[in-house]
């Protein structure tokens, strides 16, 4: 059985050194704001980043293209080994089709070998959870092409639950209308959001009050999760930790999960969700 390397883009936003420690291979988007370009997961750290954001600063991400791609997965096809590329959701990016095209690319040059890129259909830590679980399969020897069917048979069993502080970026990514952002700010208005069967980002509800919208995510949670055992379960958040341990106190406590991963959120997801944002990511029954 040939070897396999491992791949996802940044927009999984597990901490840099637990993808290292794991050998995941990491190819990243980039963003610009005040002017500048980084490389997402190697520029600022995410406290200047979201304390420019709340400074009035816009940040612009660019996806990967399909010759950074190539570039990128090519050196582990030199080595003779296969790869299996987790892709950032088609629906939020044209990161995916760009590994798409590179991956054919290289099948072509390299027919001996595997690329495998699958369109996860999943966003941030909901990328990560599916990395989480691919990572135990790899590591109880299943192969390639056993991980790749697990993955297209339980990819929308990741839930992503996610609410926002800051209607204003949900506005300025299309989400909603400048009226209800301005009108909803002004009442204490946090929409719940979730990531949709085609990877999309939907507002599926509202809470009055940032402390409700926290607990309803959870409560949907609770819903969502039954009958199935989360070993893990992963919060994300946009520079408001407090909050995010507090969704991952409730996760403990109501979904009996063993162990809760927090992290801040990435600085290209958050470019478009804003500070104050908290996600929380685990396997159920529908999304």
């Amino acid at each position: 059985m040939r070897e396999f390397v491992i791949s996802v883009n940044s927009t999984v936003d597990l901490p840099k050194e637990w993808l290292e420690e794991r050998d995941v291979q990491v190819i990243p988007l980039k963003y610009t704001i005040a002017g500048e370009t980084y490389t997402d997961m190697e520029g600022l750290t995410s406290k200047e980043f979201f304390t420019k954001l709340r400074e009035g600063q816009m940040s612009v991400t660019s996806q990967v293209n399909p010759e950074e791609a190539k570039v990128a997965l090519e050196p582990f096809l030199k080595e003779g080994k296969d790869v299996l590329h987790l892709g950032f959701s088609s629906a939020l990016s044209g990161t995916y089709n760009s590994m798409r095209i590179a991956g054919e690319e290289l099948a072509d040059e390299y027919p001996e070998a595997k690329v495998i890129v699958i369109d996860t259909l999943c966003a941030c830590l909901g990328e990560g959870l599916l990395l989480y679980k691919v990572l135990q399969l790899r590591d109880a020897g299943k192969n390639i092409d056993e991980i790749a069917e697990w993955v297209e048979e339980n990819k929308l069993h990741i839930c992503h639950n996610v609410t926002v502080d800051d209607l204003n970026h949900l506005h300025r990514g299309g989400r909603v209308s400048k009226a209800t952002a301005v009108v909803g700010t002004l009442v204490q208005i946090k929409p719940i959001i979730h990531m949709d069967n085609a990877g999309a980002l939907q507002v599926i509800g509202k809470e009055r009050g940032r402390k409700r919208s926290l607990n309803k995510i959870i409560d949907m949670a609770v819903e969502q999760s039954k009958g199935w055992e989360n070993d893990i379960i992963m919060v994300t958040h946009g520079d408001c930790i407090e909050d995010a341990e507090y969704v991952a106190k409730l996760a403990k406590e109501k979904l009996g999960a063993k162990d809760v991963l927090v992290n801040n959120i990435g600085t290209v997801i958050g470019s478009h969700t804003g500070p104050g944002v908290v996600a929380l990511f685990f396997m159920g029954n529908e999304r």
